[in-house]
């Protein structure tokens, strides 16, 4: 029998919820922050013998995480990168690092009140190696839909094919986008906040021809317009919206009655990425 040994491993904190309020003006600004830290190196010790010398605890984590927004947090990449820094470079045991941070919004209703924005989440991920970083960005659980401007048939049929071709339909999808950067000096809410409009702006123009199609031509919108970014992952659930039949009722529906199904759905999913 071969010898068993340890693989591939991290640890750290997970979802450190972290609310800094920015009190530097008479408005008010909140930033809100859910921060995984992970944390990779020689921790073979631990895990074989339960040896704690080179652990660094995730209580020292989280901890840290804390003491760092007291700084600023400037933006949920920048924040990631002074972390991802502080473990590597701090402790010679540590030889890489993944940081990750949801942002959630808030919209103003005053200068001391503020209402959730629900409409999507920004998301940010740092991965630390010995002498480099990857920063990478994106958005979850952006729920998007257009009446018309989309269509779907010429799909092959057979025996188990009930679905009708269309011309004009609704299309739904909640959409979770991953973007990487080129370089780590950026202007990161700025470039988080023309990416995320070129995504949108892409769907909302696009005659689609399927899910598939408009994802492309967003992912493709995203690469010619911004040259930081290497490349961009896509996934969309196709949020399916049924014309109901209202014969039975002595009813037409040209088009304005739908079933929301939410499962099964179909899940689109591509990278759009440069040549080289």
């Amino acid at each position: 029998m071969s010898r068993i040994v340890l693989g591939p491993n991290q640890y750290g904190k997970a979802e450190c919820r972290l609310v800094r309020v920015d009190r530097d003006r008479d408005a008010h600004t909140i930033e809100d922050l859910t921060v995984t830290t992970q944390l990779r190196g020689d921790f073979e010790a631990c895990h074989v013998d339960g040896d704690n010398s080179l652990v660094v605890a995730t209580d020292t984590q989280k901890n840290t995480v804390h003491a760092f927004a007291r700084d600023g947090i400037d933006s949920p990449e920048a924040f990631l990168l002074r972390l991802a820094d502080h473990f590597v470079d701090g402790f010679e045991q540590v030889t890489g690092a993944e940081m990750t941070a949801l942002s959630h919004t808030w919209g103003r209703l005053g200068d001391h009140a503020f209402l959730r924005d629900g409409t999507s989440t920004r998301t940010a991920r740092v991965e630390r190696g010995p002498e480099t970083s990857t920063v990478t960005a994106g958005l979850t659980d952006c729920t998007i839909l257009k009446s018309t401007d989309s269509e779907f048939h010429g799909f092959p049929r057979d025996r188990y094919t009930t679905l009708a071709e269309t011309d004009d339909r609704i299309l739904a999808t909640s959409l979770t986008a991953t973007w990487t950067y080129a370089g780590t000096d950026h202007d990161w809410d700025a470039l988080h906040a023309s990416i995320t409009r070129t995504l949108l702006d892409t769907f909302t123009d696009h005659h689609s021809l399927a899910l598939q199609q408009t994802i492309y031509a967003m992912g493709r919108a995203v690469l010619e317009t911004h040259d930081t970014v290497t490349s961009i992952d896509l996934s969309c659930p196709n949020k399916h919206h049924f014309l109901v039949d209202l014969e039975p009722f002595g009813l037409d529906n040209p088009g304005e009655v739908f079933h929301a199904a939410d499962r099964p759905y179909g899940l689109i999913r591509a990278t759009v990425m440069r040549e080289d």
